[in-house]
């Protein structure tokens, strides 16, 4: 995969190149920027993807230190499955894992190296570098890679380019549960030809308690840094180099069989734009991202270290590009066509050193080796082309087919996988697409209605995966490497409008979606009655399960939101998630559907203060899969007060109490408390009442 790195970067090079023109003129005193494509959602009606939604503030509104994960708990149509503080992933609509296409500065990828999922995406940025979280809400574009469930895009902060000279922020924060600390510096310089972002953090999270006084093993260190160096070609052409670095130390995972020793990853991602070029080809970008993560996880603190040491050395390469062309053929159609690239390869062991077997002292313990990823990788090549065509001024309709060419192979198995299955390198050809119209009844009233074809291949763990412990359940799971690739038809409905009221009360504003989605060959882990399991064989459950594809399965929900603002600056809003998911193979619900949400907040906003109080109402999950492990969940309330100031210059001061009265409850999402004393195998409770305080400063 060498080979395909060197291709996208010689051929970013070559357009650098072929952009520069012969005699450029000096630029103006007054700075013009080529905007990269590091956005998805531009704010413009014609250009943006159907059924969107953003959530930003984060830089001014934040008032207390968050893992990024936490950030999607404030978005309607999102949960977070959680297997400690740190090991966090988002949730949308009840789609997790790959089955969302997770993406920063649009389309910079850093894939996991542990198979238990200790190191997400979300782990190797900090949540005060993200400005904004775009969301598409299903299969709805075939621009960014091949999508299931739907796309997150984080942004993280770009300079101000009208701002020139030296500038920057420094935060710190602290949480009284937990005794946790985070602290960021950036820094900035701005030139009419170049520009220069630095950052470096700083987190130490402790063990937090729950609402009944129980300490939670939680606690976590890491630090982060990353420079974003941007270069103005010339007027219409930017480049922009964005490098790095996260490092997790001694991270305690509550619901995992091992802890992270260290996690290391480094990222960098070159970007290019060339815009203005003619009256039919209007732009040309591209983008190409390397990534590395190393993980050592242990068992040194757990009470199976008695009888087995256990030590898992993993990693994960990810590289990937695009090239996109957007041109313009006639005065009402947009086109953007283009192929991208991605390449994930995983390798890794684990070493066990057994002390006692079958219940007996070994007198010389015995060593065995395992290995985890068995040397295997993933190779998606996507084609792609997407239009949009002016129907009339307020109608766009939109529709867009790509291909992908989705190579994989195993090539280091275990003796074991390699009786199961007949191994070979596989090549697969998948066809998704979707069609959507984007009309505006009215200046106040947008109505969107879409179809998508989705389609995902296997991961590596469903792929490859041997006797390992990755699900909720204490079952092991053997991966399937002739598994059929998951095909989403999504269907969904939305509108969005506001209308303008009297008498004290300012505005009225409303969204709602609703969606209804139909899968094939859905992917789950299945129980087979003829594997036993292979490590610890005296252990319950005594089979393993198997990665296997469904027949039928289908989900369907909504989300709606309703906000009046009054008063001038006060608002009051409540937001409603529901989703209902079959699997009607084993007659139950899919694994992983959040439970019925409700939220309400009141608040205010001035220009140097503002507040807000949040009250959350999870309804009970009874509607559960039992083959995956999943226990009923009761329900839960809990209130949110968060307050925030400006008290001088450049300066913000946040104050936060979450969960104020001290609720003991965990998130039917959670996973199970695992190889952990003192702790049975039930789902891991959240923090009780915590105290924040969050201070930056600008300049």
């Amino acid at each position: 995969m060498k080979t395909l790195y060197s291709v996208l970067l010689c051929m970013l090079i070559s357009m650098v190149s072929f952009g520069q023109q012969p005699n450029e003129t000096k630029q103006d005193t007054t700075k013009t920027v080529t905007i990269l494509d590091e956005v998805i959602i531009t704010g413009n009606k014609k250009n943006d993807p159907v059924l969107t939604s953003v959530k930003n503030n984060y830089v001014e509104k934040i008032v207390q230190p968050k893992n990024v994960a936490d950030l999607f708990n404030s978005i309607n149509g999102f949960s977070v499955i959680k297997r400690g503080n740190y090991a966090i992933d988002p949730s949308f609509r009840a789609a997790q894992y790959e089955q969302l296409n997770i993406q920063y500065d649009g389309g910079t990828k850093a894939m996991h190296a542990c198979p238990n999922r200790m190191d997400p995406i979300t782990t190797h940025i900090i949540p005060e570098e993200i400005a904004k979280i775009e969301i598409i809400k299903g299969p709805y574009t075939v621009r960014y890679g091949a999508t299931f469930g739907g796309i997150v895009n984080m942004v993280t902060q770009k300079p101000d380019y009208e701002d020139y000279g030296v500038h920057g922020k420094v935060s710190a924060g602290y949480e009284i549960n937990g005794n946790s600390l985070v602290n960021l510096a950036q820094l900035q310089y701005i030139k009419d030809k170049y520009d220069i972002v630095a950052n470096v953090g700083y987190r130490d999270f402790g063990n937090y308690e729950d609402g009944n006084g129980v300490e939670i093993p939680s606690s976590f260190r890491s630090t982060d840094y990353g420079i974003k160096l941007g270069y103005n070609i010339s007027e219409n052409q930017r480049i922009q180099a964005h490098w790095r670095q996260s490092f997790g130390r001694d991270v305690l995972h509550a619901a995992l069989p091992m802890d992270t020793e260290y996690d290391n990853s480094s990222i960098i991602s070159l970007d290019y734009k060339l815009d203005h070029i003619g009256t039919i080809v209007k732009s040309l970008t591209a983008k190409t991202y390397y990534s590395y993560v190393d993980h050592l996880m242990t068992n040194t603190n757990r009470p199976s270290f008695m009888m087995m040491e256990a030590s898992s050395a993993v990693d994960a390469t990810t590289i990937g590009g695009k090239l996109e062309l957007s041109w313009k053929p006639l005065e009402k159609l947009n086109l953007f066509s283009g192929i991208d690239a991605m390449h994930i390869a995983r390798d890794g062991g684990r070493t066990r050193l057994v002390k006692i077997m079958n219940g007996n002292v070994l007198p010389m313990p015995m060593i065995f080796n395992d290995k985890v990823w068995q040397d295997s990788y993933i190779t998606d090549l996507g084609l792609f082309t997407e239009a949009k065509y002016n129907l009339s001024s307020h109608t766009i309709l939109t529709a867009g087919i790509r291909y992908d060419n989705v190579v994989s192979d195993i090539q280091d198995p275990e003796d074991d996988f390699a009786a199961m299955y007949d191994l070979k390198k596989r090549t697969e050809h998948n066809i998704s697409g979707t069609i959507s119209i984007k009309k505006a009844v009215s200046d106040k009233f947008l109505l969107e209605v879409a179809y998508g074809r989705g389609v995902r291949s296997a991961n590596m763990i469903e792929r490859y995966i041997n006797h390992f412990n990755v699900g909720q359940d204490p079952y092991e799971y053997i991966g399937n490497p002739d598994l059929k690739a998951e095909v989403n038809n999504q269907f969904e409905i939305g509108f969005k409008g506001r209308e303008d009221l009297k008498n004290g009360f300012n505005r009225f504003k409303y969204d709602a979606s609703f969606f209804y989605a139909f899968f094939e060959n859905y992917i789950v882990g299945i129980v087979d009655p003829t594997i036993t399991r292979k490590f610890n064989p005296m252990a319950e459950p005594t089979n393993a399960k198997v990665f296997r594809n469904l027949e039928e399965s289908y989900k369907t929900g909504f989300e709606i939101m309703a906000e009046i603002d009054f008063l001038n600056d006060f608002y009051f809003k409540t937001e409603f998630a529901y989703v209902y998911a079959k699997n009607k193979d084993l007659s139950e619900s899919l694994p992983l559907t959040p439970p019925f949400t409700t939220r309400l907040s009141v608040g205010f906003e001035k220009e140097k203060y503002w507040a807000n109080v949040q009250y959350n109402i999870i309804s009970k999950q009874d509607d559960i899969s039992r083959n995956f492990g999943e226990t009923e969940t009761d329900g839960y309330q809990t209130l949110d007060v968060r307050f925030g100031v400006k008290p001088i210059e450049n300066t913000t001061f946040g104050f936060a109490v979450i969960n104020v009265f001290d609720e003991a409850y965990n998130n039917h999402l959670n996973f199970s408390f695992t190889n952990q004393e003192n702790f049975g195998r039930t789902p891991i409770t959240e923090p009780g009442r915590n105290f924040s305080a969050f201070l930056q400063y600008r300049f």
